[in-house]
C-alpha cells in the first residue's frame, strides 16, 4: 500500500474512533473582480487541490492562467473544468511540466511563453509554486521516497524559482513569486515532506531578499492539514478533523482567496513572509502528528 493511501487510511480510523460532527463551513469566495487584470500567472501542480483552486481564482480576479502537471489528460481535463462555459476562453493555458525534471524547464518555461505570445500577453509576472507530494517518516523512508520528495518539493522549486527570477529581471517584469508551503515548515522534521518545507521557508527568505530591489515580491503561504485529494478521498464530505484546534480541515478555496490577496497590488509590502493558514496546527499544538520513532 502506498504512503498516500496508508494516510488516508489512517486518518479515516481516527476520525472514525471519534466523536465528529459535521461542519457547515460556508467559504466567502472572491466576486469576479480585476484584481489580477492584466497579469499572467504560471501555477505548478494546478490539476487538483490548492493549485486548482487556486487558478480558478486568479482567473475569477481577471488573469491569465497557465498550470502545469505532469499528465496532459489531467491537465486537460482540469482545464475544461475551469473554464466550463466558456467564460475564460483565450486566458488559460497548460504545459506539461515534471517537476523533478529540472534539465526540462527551459523548455517547458518556452512553451508557455510562446502560447501566451501566440494570443498577445505580453510576459509571465506570477509564479506559483504549489506542487509537491507527500513522503514517509523515519524510520521507515527509503532514499528512493527521500529524493523524490526533496526533488519535486524543493530541488524543483528551487532551479524554477532562479529560471523565472532571472527572466522577470532581464525584462524588468515587476512581478511575483508565490511559494506553497506548510505548518510542518514549523514542526519538528522527521520526514523528507518537513524538511522540504522547512527549505522553502528559508528559500521564500532568500529570494525576497534577492529579488526585492527589481520590484519582485516574494511571498509564502502555509496551509494546514487541508481538504484536498491527498489527504482526503474524493468521496469524503465530512471535513471534520480533531486534531486541529479549529476542529475542521483548511479548505483550498480559503487558501486561493488569500493567494489572490497576496499576489495584487494589495499584497505588494508583505514581503519575505510566510503567511500561515492552518488552524492552528503546528503554530500551537503538535498534536495531529506522530513522533514516536
Amino acid at each position: 500500500m502506498s504512503f498516500k493511501k496508508k494516510l488516508k487510511s489512517a486518518i479515516h480510523f481516527i476520525l472514525g474512533c471519534i466523536p465528529t460532527r459535521k461542519y457547515d463551513v460556508h467559504v466567502i469566495n472572491l466576486s469576479a473582480n480585476e484584481l489580477l487584470k492584466g497579469r499572467v500567472a504560471l501555477i505548478t501542480g494546478g490539476t487538483s487541490g490548492i493549485g486548482f483552486h487556486m487558478a480558478k481564482a486568479f482567473l475569477r480576479s481577471g488573469a491569465a492562467v497557465i498550470i502545469t502537471g505532469r499528465s496532459e489528460e489531467r491537465l486537460q481535463r482540469a482545464c475544461v473544468e475551469l473554464n466550463e462555459g466558456n467564460i475564460y476562453g483565450g486566458r488559460l493555458f497548460s504545459v506539461v511540466m515534471d517537476n523533478t525534471r529540472v534539465d526540462l524547464f527551459q523548455d517547458c518555461f518556452q512553451i508557455a511563453l510562446d502560447q501566451l505570445k501566440a494570443n498577445e500577453f505580453p510576459h509571465i509576472d506570477i509564479l506559483v509554486n504549489n506542487a509537491g507530494v507527500l513522503g514517509v517518516s523515519m524510520p521507515n523512508a527509503t532514499e528512493d521516497e527521500f529524493d523524490k520528495v526533496i526533488d519535486t518539493n524543493l530541488k524543483g522549486v528551487f532551479f524554477l524559482s532562479q529560471l523565472v527570477g532571472k527572466y522577470m529581471k532581464e525584462n524588468k517584469v515587476e512581478g511575483n513569486i508565490l511559494n506553497v508551503g506548510s505548518s510542518s515548515c514549523l514542526r519538528p522534521a522527521t520526514s523528507a515532506y518537513t524538511l522540504s518545507k522547512w527549505g522553502i521557508r528559508g528559500l521564500t527568505l532568500g529570494l525576497a531578499k534577492s529579488l526585492a530591489p527589481y520590484g519582485i515580491t516574494v511571498n509564502g503561504i502555509a496551509p494546514g492539514p487541508t481538504a484536498t485529494p491527498m489527504l482526503l478521498e474524493d468521496s469524503q464530505s465530512n471535513i471534520t478533523n480533531n486534531s486541529n484546534p479549529i476542529g475542521r480541515y483548511v479548505l483550498p478555496e480559503e487558501i486561493a482567496n488569500m493567494a489572490v490577496v497576496l499576489v495584487s497590488s494589495m499584497g505588494r509590502t508583505i514581503v519575505g513572509d510566510m503567511i500561515y493558514m492552518t488552524g492552528g496546527a503546528g503554530i500551537i499544538t503538535y498534536d495531529d502528528i506522530n513522533y514516536s520513532f
